[in-house]
């Protein structure tokens, strides 16, 4: 009982620091790094990052990041960004802000992503720059779709970095996996009159692991009298309610021939009219993973480099979740060094 009267104490306690600490707290602002926009087609719009002094790495880097969230994880935290590491490192830097749909967009296919919007983006670098080819550093859908970029382009990007990829859709490792085999996607998207919410999405990923809901509110009482703490606890929670809509085509044509027929593994897909082979991927490939994904298991990550053409390639395990391998502090001590090595020793 009194252990029970202490921690009751306690949290009280916390609680009434946490009124002083909300009140310095004006605002929560993300994605604070200077950029300027460079491109702009539809909803999307190309970023370049301003750099105060010239870049040391010949090779131009397009960040290219999943059609769910936003790109803003990237660059979530000024002691925590991706971003910011990779310009700290000597890259000139561009990044594709996929924007937020609408019911004008529903009809945009794969197709649409790949050989219009990213490569228009691809080109408008490689004019800027004045150079013949970019890297490519992509995460999750983002880099799905930037494999079957390079399959279709590879004429154009000089290095494939992926980070928790999908490409091998066969395994049960995973429920987005399991579940995604017995949906009718046909319906869905009909239900959505082609337009699917970000709320519908942000609520199945929450259904994966139903209690780190409860186990994040709880934490989040221990966080109430720090400052710094609770702004990195918020900043995640508006990344994560910040969800656009998906172009319902694309939607569907991902979870069908990705998902359910496995299409792009089977080098089977098709886009453009095209057929997606990985053995046309021939140049430097770096591929990551993570051990403890549970939306993008590594079962569905660690095929790649078997599968495309090229001699060149390496792939790294990360011990961590689907999003710690970006926010967490291993990601400023690990990830960013492997990304930048590999990257710095291919940019003769």
């Amino acid at each position: 009982m009194d252990r029970i009267l202490s921690e009751i104490n306690e949290t009280n306690q916390k609680l009434m620091k946490s009124f002083d600490t909300l009140k310095e707290i004006s605002e929560v602002e993300i994605a604070t790094s200077p950029k300027t926009e460079v491109y702009a087609e539809d909803k999307l719009k190309l970023y370049h990052y301003d750099r105060e002094t010239p870049a040391t790495v010949k090779t131009p880097i397009i960040i290219i990041y999943a059609l769910v969230n936003t790109y803003k994880m990237l660059d979530l935290q000024p002691d925590r960004s991706y971003v910011k590491s990779m310009l700290e490192n000597g890259f000139d830097v561009y990044l594709i802000d996929w924007g937020y749909p609408s019911h004008t967009d529903k009809y945009l296919t794969i197709d649409d992503y790949v050989n219009g919007y990213i490569n228009n983006c691809v080109d408008t670098i490689r004019k800027r720059n004045r150079t013949d080819k970019v890297n490519i550093i992509s995460i999750c859908q983002g880099a799905t779709l930037s494999v079957i970029y390079t399959a279709l382009h590879q004429n154009k990007i000089k290095n494939l970095v992926t980070q928790v990829t999908p490409v091998d859709f066969e395994t049960n490792d995973a429920l987005l996996f399991r579940w995604s085999k017995d949906m009718d996607f046909d319906k869905i998207v009909a239900g959505y009159n082609g337009l699917i919410p970000g709320e519908f999405l942000n609520e199945g990923f929450a259904q994966l692991k139903p209690m780190m809901k409860i186990q994040k509110h709880q934490a989040m009482v221990n966080m109430l009298d720090s400052k710094e703490k609770l702004q990195n606890f918020l900043r995640m929670e508006k990344w994560i309610g910040d969800s656009p809509n998906q172009a319902g085509e694309c939607f569907r044509q991902f979870m069908k021939d990705l998902y359910q027929k496995n299409l792009l593994i089977k080098n089977e897909l098709v886009v453009g009219g095209k057929k997606v082979n990985l053995k046309n991927i021939t140049c430097p490939v770096l591929n990551v993973y993570a051990t403890e994904d549970h939306l993008v298991p590594p079962a569905a990550s660690k095929p790649l480099c078997d599968h495309v053409g090229s001699k060149d390639t390496q792939t790294i395990s990360f011990k961590g979740g689907h999003i710690g391998v970006f926010v967490g502090s291993k990601s400023q001590k690990e990830l960013v060094p492997a990304v930048t090595d590999f990257l710095k020793k291919r940019d003769s």
